[in-house]
């Protein structure tokens, strides 16, 4: 089994230049991949997701090139040629989005395509978008703990889903939609969960000329029969989710970051963890395209509502281990059907480091302890946001060991080698 054993550190500080947001990334390329004309696309993600989607892609017949060390990416979009793929098998690795994304996007005409992936893929809910789909006129060979197998046959019409499992079964329907023969009504049942990622969809689809009219998040209305067409460039911002753990590691240890390429006007919902920040007592200065945080005297414990950024509110449980008193994170059940069940995942490392915990399928609370273990091993469960998530205890004197640290690859290729150049007191 492959680890990494990292040391202590005393300091962490500098100027931070990340990569493009993930999720951004693969709504752009597979839009691009649809529209008519060329898209020039800028600081994109080079990860082991974004890796499946160009694969897919070029299966497909999409033409591109990769240059910049594969940070800019040039997609000849194939427009309504996309769709003319009849019979193909894609691998899709771990990536939950781009299954879904697909899933939807590959129902219009008359097809058999096969999606596989590894073992974890199999594991993400996917049967309330197949539903939906259906519900189009898409027609699917089911098979019992498998991905389905995908006939075509998406029309459009009046499609029910649910909104409190995950909002990426929104999102690809929104994607599919304007382009079925037929005009569509989305009605959202329930109360939808990470609403900023279908705003996120949303406001992609419009620089790619599609709109989509929004009530309230209760129904969505998309004319059929539309287009996508190529804005020509497309600059992709720095990864929220990833600058969550500089912004951290920055508060933990009270010194100054400043990270480029992300603004407070970002379309990722993640940018609401500055918002968590400064509740808690940090020092954030934003500027036209940056962030500077120049650390916390001292944190304190609040509460979380995590409906919207679950994602970064793990890092807010890691950054609640150093503020003063309880803080409780609530309205995290969809946690659980993540890369691994992150409720039980956050709970189970946290006792490890000695930090006191009640957690329940709905919410966590952390009570912080004057002591840590000083060294602790941490299982990461092949989950990208665990493995980075505890890197950040290093900043409290304590030496960890993560077990399968390329499991970071899927989201932040080099992670270690980049956080741990921030620390100055680093041995390894």
């Amino acid at each position: 089994m492959n680890y990494l054993t990292i040391n202590s550190s005393s300091f962490f500080g500098g100027y931070v230049n990340l990569p493009g947001s993930k999720s951004i990334s693969i709504r752009v390329l597979l839009l691009a991949a649809q529209s008519i004309g060329i898209t020039h696309i800028y600081n994109l993600l080079y990860s082991d997701d974004i890796k499946y989607t160009l694969i897919a892609l070029k299966k497909l017949g999409v033409r591109y090139f990769l240059f910049k060390n594969n940070t800019s990416c040039t997609i000849f979009g194939l427009g309504d040629s996309f769709y003319n793929v009849k019979k193909l098998s894609i691998f899709l690795g771990q990536s939950g989005a781009l299954m879904r994304f697909l899933l939807a996007i590959l129902c219009l005409g008359n097809k058999h395509i096969i999606l596989t992936g590894s073992p974890y893929i199999n594991r993400r809910p996917i049967k309330p978008l197949i539903n939906a789909l259906q519900q189009g006129g898409a027609k699917f060979i089911l098979k019992n703990n498998k991905l389905p197998i995908i006939l075509g046959g998406f029309v459009g019409g009046k499609i029910n889903i649910v909104g409190n499992m995950s909002s990426q079964f929104i999102s690809a329907l929104l994607m599919l939609a304007p382009l079925a023969d037929y005009n569509t009504t989305i009605i959202v049942k329930n109360k939808i969960i990470s609403k900023p990622y279908i705003d996120m969809t949303i406001n992609i689809m419009k620089i790619f000329g599609v709109k989509i009219i929004n009530y309230n998040y209760k129904y969505f209305y998309i004319i059929g029969k539309q287009h996508y067409c190529s804005p020509g460039n497309y600059i992709i911002e720095g990864d929220i989710t990833h600058a969550s753990y500089f912004l951290a590691a920055s508060v933990i240890s009270n010194n100054a970051v400043l990270i480029n390429n992300i603004n407070y006007n970002s379309i990722q919902g993640d940018i609401k963890f500055l918002n968590i920040l400064n509740k808690m007592g940090a020092k954030i200065l934003l500027g036209s395209n940056y962030i500077k945080c120049i650390g916390a005297n001292k944190l304190y414990s609040i509460n979380i509502n995590c409906r919207n950024i679950p994602d970064v509110a793990m890092t807010a449980a890691i950054v609640a281990i150093f503020a003063i008193g309880t803080t409780k994170l609530y309205n995290i059940s969809n946690w659980s059907i993540k890369e691994t069940n992150r409720i039980v995942a956050i709970t189970n490392e946290l006792i490890k480091l000695g930090v006191k915990v009640i957690s329940n399928q709905n919410s966590i609370t952390i009570m912080p302890q004057k002591k840590l273990n000083k060294y602790v091993i941490i299982n990461t469960y092949n989950d990208h946001r665990i493995a980075m998530c505890f890197t950040l205890m290093i900043l409290a004197k304590v030496k960890i060991t993560i077990i399968n640290p390329i499991c970071v690859n899927k989201s932040f290729p080099n992670f270690f080698k980049y956080f741990l150049s921030y620390c100055y007191n680093n041995n390894n």
